[in-house]
């Protein structure tokens, strides 16, 4: 995804910064907002999985810090419930000046609230999608209840939420305490996506029970069986966005066009990161990255990874091939292939005796009830799949800049 740092104006004056995220092709189909959880930012990984997800989807999502979080300026004990509900209402007015306004809210933990609450206000908003979100803004004041008392005497107190210190007003708790969210359900005619984990130690899922209960059909619910509050763990949080977007595309009825190439692949590293977006002729769209290790964000396979698994398709594709012809039933066929760097003098059979060479591993398990005769014939045949001789013979690469 191709990502574009921004700064728009809340209806405070002050300068809030974002980031908004759009599809490698260009073609924005739709866009949506993403308000963060309580405490959190922009930069949490739970919103660059999600964010991800939507752009392959053809969605420009806009994430930003809230007032007096992250890069955006005020104070934080200055902020209040409603006060993020406006800069919700004031992102959808950049959007809808700069580019387009929004389709899609997604909010996560109190920042799910704070989206149901400004999809009301925001009138193209058709989808709402909340994860781990209480079903009660006020239900977020057990998360600092050993303030609370210090918070009646002098109106405001510092309270420690996940590990950080935060200064908290009354105001923010008596603000919570004024949104009746029973009420907002009642009058809203969007489409609703309740995400939950039933594990969730932060907002109990009863809570996505009571929202779904209030909302008016089409309404959908999805189990994030296992996860935590804040999706910490990256498989949790990448199923929650292909989910997601998948089922946004549905609600919002996108025909998702992606400019593919006529000829070739055609592949886009953006500035700041490995994650390269691939799009083919034949209209198929992917991602390779390069792992945590190395600075990737282990968004896909590696470009080995690739080369490999070009090697390991065509090769059952060969075999899959010349087995329907002679009519055996070979069944499946599994290819294990690795790539591996090794002394060219420790190849018997290579031209070079110098330097290193590469060598890829190529394991090939058949299910089916085979002879030796039928074994040996097929090993045969593996040899001779196009990647397998392309990769063994001489290649020349013709390289341009334009």
């Amino acid at each position: 995804m191709n990502t574009k740092k921004v700064r728009f104006v809340n209806n405070k004056g002050l300068n809030l910064s974002g980031r908004l995220n759009l599809p490698y092709s260009g073609t924005v189909k739709a866009y949506a907002l993403f308000a963060h959880c309580f405490t959190c930012n922009k930069n949490l990984n739970t919103i660059k999985y999600i964010t991800h997800a939507l752009t392959e989807n053809g969605f420009g999502v806009l994430a930003f810090d809230f007032t007096g979080l992250g890069d955006s300026e005020g104070e934080f004990a200055d902020s209040h419930f409603s006060a993020n509900i406006a800069d919700l209402v004031c992102a959808a007015d950049y959007l809808r000046k700069d580019h387009k306004a929004p389709s899609l809210i997604i909010g996560h933990s109190l920042g799910g609230a704070a989206a149901l609450f400004a999809s009301a206000e925001i009138e193209e908003i058709k989808a709402v999608v909340t994860i781990g979100a209480p079903s009660s803004p006020e239900h977020v004041t057990h998360l600092f209840s050993e303030g609370l008392d210090e918070l009646k005497r002098e109106g405001k107190a510092e309270v420690n939420i996940g590990g950080r210190n935060f200064n908290v007003t009354q105001d923010f708790v008596d603000q919570l305490k004024t949104k009746n969210m029973d009420e907002l359900l009642t009058g809203l005619r969007k489409a609703f996506l309740f995400m939950h984990s039933p594990q969730d130690d932060i907002v109990d899922i009863s809570n996505a029970a009571k929202l779904y209960s209030k909302a008016f059909h089409p309404k959908s619910f999805i189990s994030l069986d296992g996860a935590t509050h804040l999706l910490a763990k990256e498989k949790d949080a990448k199923y929650a966005g292909k989910v997601l977007a998948d089922w946004a595309v549905r609600y919002l009825d996108l025909d998702v066009e992606t400019n593919f190439p006529e000829t070739g692949v055609k592949v886009k590293v953006f500035d700041g990161t490995f994650t390269s977006e691939v799009l083919t002729k034949e209209g198929h769209y992917f991602i390779a990255d390069e792992p945590t290790s190395v600075g990737g964000n282990n968004l896909g396979p590696t470009p080995y990874d690739l080369l490999a698994a070009g090697l390991g398709a065509c090769t059952g594709m060969t075999l899959r091939m010349y087995a329907q012809r002679k009519k055996w039933d070979i069944g499946i066929v599994d290819t294990h292939v690795t790539h591996e760097k090794i002394h060219a003098e420790d190849c018997g059979d290579c031209e070079s005796q110098n330097g290193k060479i590469d060598q890829f591993n190529r394991k090939i398990s058949i299910s089916g009830d085979i002879t030796d005769e039928m074994r040996v014939k097929l090993l045969e045949i593996a040899d001779k799949c196009p990647v397998h001789r392309t990769l063994e013979n001489q290649i020349k690469i013709k390289t341009e800049i334009v």
